[in-house]
């Protein structure tokens, strides 16, 4: 299949092309680097992605950033960084996705295990989460001849350095891990479901 990989680049996305690439034709797409470039959060980027690249079997999303802080100092702005970045960056990239998605293709979003176990600092987080889990639920239904699913892992191994002390007592998973989700939502049947990998 032609998988077109957003954010793969980062960390679970290297890991998805890594598990992937084996069966799959991959497209490499980040913000700056990747066989093609495209910012999530603009309209115009997100459709000459797929102009350049043309129809494809399956849109995998591995990235988007939020906003982490205290509640008690938040500004709207702060707020609407991640509702802008990680929720309408992908509802974007299905918005406009769906008419370069062959008929049988999927979306796999990615939402994090912030939607049912909240941390300090991470209301946007949580937030925008749930929401892009909403999303996917509700357009499971809309999308005919085509699926979408989301994966929620919870802390990567190999960001335990960096965020760590953000999950106290959390399991982290490898990203390696993280990427067979992926898989699953590609070659298998399910659709508007929420794979949890923690």
């Amino acid at each position: 299949m032609k998988v077109m990989v957003i954010g793969a680049g980062g960390t679970v996305g290297r890991a998805i092309v890594d598990e992937l690439g084996r069966d799959h034709d991959i497209i490499r797409v980040g913000k700056t680097r990747g066989d093609v470039q495209a910012d999530l959060t603009d309209d115009a980027s997100v459709q000459q992605l797929f102009t350049q690249t043309g129809k494809v079997d399956a849109i995998i999303s591995a990235t988007g950033s939020v906003h982490f802080g205290p509640l008690s100092e938040m500004t709207s702005a702060q707020f609407n960084q991640g509702l802008q970045d990680k929720l309408m960056g992908q509802v974007r990239l299905v918005l406009i996705g769906q008419h370069y998605l062959n008929r049988g293709g999927s979306f796999t979003l990615t939402t994090g295990i912030l939607t049912q176990h909240p941390i300090r600092t991470g209301v946007n987080a949580t937030a925008v989460n749930a929401a892009l889990e909403g999303f996917v639920l509700a357009a499971a239904n809309e999308l005919p001849g085509q699926r979408i699913n989301a994966v929620s892992p919870t802390v990567l191994t190999e960001a335990l350095d960096k965020y760590g002390p953000f999950f106290p007592g959390f399991e982290s998973a490898a990203a390696s891990r993280v990427a067979l989700a992926y898989r699953r939502s590609l070659e298998g049947i399910d659709n508007g479901k929420v794979y949890r990998v923690w």
